[in-house]
């Protein structure tokens, strides 16, 4: 084969490659029906499909009026694009008449007996206008709003303004103390990467409450105060980089008061040290 072959039969592979990916894209909202068919059977029934299992979570889906899901997102199961997937379920899109919201399907492998306990969590957090607003609830399916964002980490990446990221964090803590006064510990706020996303109005939604308990001690400020002023990971560094240097000393001075007495004065000076 000579060169100029060789370029045209690699302009006539990538031409297709490129049809395929855009009939991908085209064939993303998948209706109801379809869903027992594979790949999107093994991502409903995640992480290995069976008739019955994959039936009465079609059944469940059926009961919340979702007439539709859409596979999108910065994850991956199956090759399909979703918005997430930990150890209890996956989370994809859904479609609900002209509304879209998240739907979280337990994982068929999850020790987890159903999804009601995170939604009562979620619930409790709403009370106090923290987490996604809930919709419904089902043993396997937990729909609640759909946050439009950005990840914090990546949302960090293309930001720049210091007095309006002071505003999102400051807001992210009165957050976590509102958590706090409830007694409800969300669980995971030291590993905050994959639960706090950046709306697109700017504000800071804490997400996944899977492992939120209201009978631990409770260490929202704390936790995420440890992971974005004290660590140092990426998020740690670059929050450092665009709020400026602060006194870690006075940080873990001014946390350690506020684990020993969770009053408004203590929370007070928490936002000095790590904000002004």
């Amino acid at each position: 084969m000579n060169g100029e072959s060789l370029l045209y039969l690699l302009y006539i592979t990538n031409y297709f490659c490129l049809k395929g990916i855009k009939k991908l894209k085209e064939q993303l909202r998948i209706p109801i029906e379809k869903l027992e068919e594979e790949p999107y059977a093994s991502v409903i029934c995640y992480p290995k499909a069976s008739a019955i299992e994959l039936n009465e979570r079609i059944s469940e889906m059926k009961d919340h009026r979702i007439t539709s899901v859409d596979f999108t997102g910065r994850n991956n199961a199956f090759s399909l694009p979703i918005l997430g997937k930990g150890y209890v379920g996956v989370v994809i899109k859904a479609n609900i008449a002209e509304n879209i919201v998240a739907l979280k399907i337990r994982r068929v492998d999850t020790d987890r007996k159903g999804l009601q306990q995170e939604a009562q969590m979620l619930l409790k957090a709403n009370s106090v206008q923290v987490g996604p607003k809930f919709h419904s609830v089902s043993k396997n399916c937990l729909l609640m709003e759909l946050v439009n964002g950005e990840l914090l980490p990546f949302w960090l990446n293309s930001f720049s303004e210091k007095n309006l990221l002071i505003n999102i964090l400051e807001d992210l803590l009165h957050q976590c103390r509102r958590l706090d006064s409830l007694g409800l510990d969300h669980g995971e706020l030291s590993k905050a990467p994959k639960h706090i996303i950046i709306n697109k109005k700017m504000k800071p939604i804490i997400v996944d409450f899977e492992t939120a308990s209201i009978t631990r001690k409770v260490s929202n400020v704390t936790s995420v105060c440890q992971f974005l002023f004290l660590s140092y990971g990426p998020v740690g560094k670059t929050v450092m980089m665009l709020v400026g240097n602060r006194d870690r000393d006075k940080i873990i001075k001014v946390l350690k008061k506020y684990k020993n007495k969770k009053d408004d004065d203590n929370f007070n000076r928490i936002l000095q040290a790590c904000l002004y």
